[in-house]
């Protein structure tokens, strides 16, 4: 039987640290002097004692080292726990929401997707703004270090490919995970601080700044208005898509580079990968509309250059409704919504890594029927992929439409129409933040759709955020017999 102790200490103590954190919004509202105080005071002390509480019970069963179960316990129960309890100054605070509409939005936030249920954000209390772009840099953080430290232990999805990159390749540089860890966090912060620091200087005002930093480099989405981007529109969304490719890259990359080996980041096969795609989309997505609607080149550019880069990286933010470009850019917007960005980063969605893989079984697999003799194995990277890895990562892409198409089934028969169904199970399982059409679309929230729905796509949000496996192994026989 597995030993559930170490994991509650651990979670208990994150959830500790979750009720700590509260203090921040707490004190903005202090300052502010809008009364609202009291509910981040109340909110910290019942998630603080309680974290403290469940790390108390748990702390006879510490262990020097957790079982792979464990691991997977712990992963998922991170995702599950701290979203219950950082969706309690929604229902404490000004907005009053449900226990539906709080989960949502605090799943939304620590899975950066970036969907809102909530409306009116011009008129939020600013302790409250804060907190959602608190969240998605939290989870920003903690899904970079889960991709390089717990994905490639627990071979999901193909992220065991990148186990010798992380370890063994930088092994006299960083032998130790814990460090890996703590260097891209502090990466993680110089990268959020330097973001403000352009924001301010193209004259966001500073909470704006701030709020739209934590959430550009967590690849969230969460705004302070309802306008999303389109309130900072010029030179702002130049520096919001340099950052968001930024925060789309393998951070261990960044790693390297401080230690003074560029090599690797330019060879990265992903990387190169991504930035070919982005660069594509928005060249064919910005002649486009200068042909179909006559718009100025650089207005064109930049528009496609922003909102490509924010659904490519999953990050969802948009500066105008590219809904109304037409049905060529709602069908390219929403593919490239499940492309994503590069394994080890803050983006979600499938990534570059598993298409370049599935396509060099293909190509490996049309030599084979060429020349039926001859020996071809698949390469990633310059090296050949193996089994396991194949295995892996066809079994996640098989996962992944099955749940796309399971999730928008379910969500039509909520009530939902076709369009909003579709896109809202791919916003959910790819973590990108606004859907299509009327409802759910760049222009439109999730407030209106039925508490059912929101319930299935919190689900989505966590099977997607969390390499849907890591998820789906809980509900196996053989992972509780283990």
């Amino acid at each position: 039987m597995i030993d559930p102790r170490p994991v509650g200490y651990v979670i208990g103590l994150l959830v500790a640290a979750l009720g700590a954190t509260m203090v921040v919004p707490l004190m903005v509202d202090l300052a502010a002097g809008n009364g609202h105080w009291p509910a981040f005071l109340e909110a910290a002390v019942i998630v603080s004692l309680t974290g403290g509480l469940i790390a108390l019970a748990c702390s006879n069963g510490v262990v020097e080292r957790i079982s792979i179960q464990q691991t997977f316990l712990l992963t998922v129960g991170v995702w599950v726990m701290l979203p219950i309890f950082g969706s309690l100054p929604f229902v404490l605070g000004a907005t009053g929401a449900s226990l539906t509409d709080a989960m949502f939005e605090a799943m939304s936030g620590l899975t950066t997707t970036g969907s809102t249920v909530f409306t009116g954000l011009d008129s939020l209390p600013r302790g409250l703004l804060l907190w959602r772009s608190m969240l998605q840099w939290f989870g920003g953080i903690g899904i970079i270090v889960v991709a390089m430290v717990f994905m490639p232990e627990l071979r999901v999805g193909g992220m065991q490919i990148f186990r010798s990159e992380a370890f063994d390749t930088m092994g006299k540089i960083l032998p130790r995970a814990a460090e890996i860890a703590a260097q891209i966090s502090w990466i993680y912060v110089a990268l959020t601080f330097i973001c403000f620091l352009c924001y301010l200087a193209l004259g966001l005002p500073s909470f704006e700044a701030i709020n739209h930093a934590l959430t550009t480099l967590s690849t969230g989405g969460f705004s302070t208005t309802d306008r999303s981007f389109g309130a900072f529109q010029g030179a702002p969304e130049y520096a919001a898509s340099i950052f968001m490719i930024l925060a789309s890259m393998p951070f261990v990359r960044y790693i390297q580079l401080i230690a003074g080996t560029a090599q690797p980041f330019w060879r990265d096969s992903q990387i190169r990968a991504f930035l070919s795609v982005i660069l594509v989309v928005v060249v064919v997505m910005s002649i486009f509309q200068m042909v179909a609607d006559d718009r100025d080149a650089e207005a064109s550019l930049r528009e496609a250059l922003f909102n490509v880069t924010s659904i490519i990286s999953g990050t969802g933010y948009a500066s105008v409704d590219y809904q109304l470009w037409g049905s060529f850019a709602m069908v390219v917007f929403f593919l490239i919504g499940l492309v994503g960005g590069c394994a080890g980063s803050t983006c979600c969605s499938i990534k570059i890594f598993r298409y370049q893989i599935l396509l060099a079984a293909i190509y490996s697999q049309i030599r084979r029927i060429h020349s039926p003799h001859g020996i071809f194995t698949p390469r990633y990277d310059g090296r050949p992929v193996g089994s396991d890895v194949m295995n892996s990562v066809i079994a996640f892409l098989v996962l992944f439409v099955v749940s796309l198409g399971v999730l928008s089934v379910l969500l039509a028969m909520t009530g939902l129409d076709f369009v909003t169904s579709l896109s809202g199970a791919a916003t959910a399982i790819a973590n990108i933040g606004p859907g299509l059409g009327p409802i759910i679309g760049p222009a439109g929230t999730f407030a209106p759709i039925n508490d059912t729905a929101k319930w299935l796509l919190i689900a989505g949000m966590l099977v997607g955020r969390l390499e849907i496996m890591a998820v789906y192994v809980l509900f196996t026989a053989m992972f509780w017999r283990g």
